[in-house]
């Protein structure tokens, strides 16, 4: 279904508060032990993550200190398909994602996951907030063995430890390709701050970080 992003009444908006539910109780999470271990030189590498609503993913990921560039798209369907008109069908096999471009001397793919993992539920199915549908599901395209071992190794690792009551539903998935969103999506919640979905929704995610993970958190005004 369409998300409510565009429709909610402040009102209604506000009484959401499974939008920032897990960002309220959840504490960091534990360091992956399965990881690479930071480049020797600078370079760039890509990760693609989906945890709802591309608007706050890439506001928090934009904040992370390593990383160089993030752009908010679709990934999971084919590249003719991959428009909001058509990915909010939910008859694409798309999920609103975000491409992290970052530098591997700086940050490992282990912390990004941690990120990832912190600023959204991933036990929700098909839904984060009132977001609901197959395009918002958790997900992780990755782009290389190294990334999918690590993936699967981290959500083995927070399911050990018991980090949330219910089962973990992120996809781990090989990429198909990422689509950059259209332009009005992107930085779109560094440009509308005052809207009360990025308030309500997004705002918390960008606190969590910089609360929870002070050393990899920047200020973050555009594009760097």
């Amino acid at each position: 279904m369409r998300s409510l992003r565009f429709a909610l009444p402040v009102a209604l908006l506000l009484s959401l508060t499974a939008c920032n539910a897990q960002e309220a109780t959840h504490g960091p999470l534990p360091v992956a032990k399965v990881d690479v271990p930071l480049a020797t030189t600078p370079g760039k590498a890509t990760a693609v993550f989906a945890g709802g609503c591309f608007w706050g993913t890439q506001a928090v990921f934009q904040r992370v200190k390593g990383v160089i560039h993030t752009t908010a798209g679709y990934s999971g369907g084919t590249k003719n398909t991959a428009t909001y008109a058509d990915v909010t069908t939910e008859t694409t096999g798309h999920a609103e994602s975000v491409e992290v471009v970052y530098d591997p001397s700086k940050l490992t793919y282990g912390q990004l996951l941690r990120v990832f993992f912190t600023v959204h539920d991933p036990t929700t199915l098909n839904r984060q907030g009132p977001d609901v549908g197959t395009s918002y599901r958790s997900a992780i395209f990755y782009n290389s063995p190294d990334q999918k071992r690590i993936a699967e190794a981290y959500i083995s690792q927070l399911t050990a430890d018991r980090s949330w009551p219910h089962k973990i539903v992120t996809e781990v998935t090989p990429s198909k390709g990422f689509f950059p969103g259209e332009d009005y999506h992107q930085d779109y919640a560094l440009k509308n701050p005052n809207n009360p979905y990025i308030m309500v929704c997004d705002h918390p995610k960008i606190a969590t970080l910089k609360a929870d993970y002070p050393e990899l958190y920047v200020e973050y005004h555009g594009s760097r």
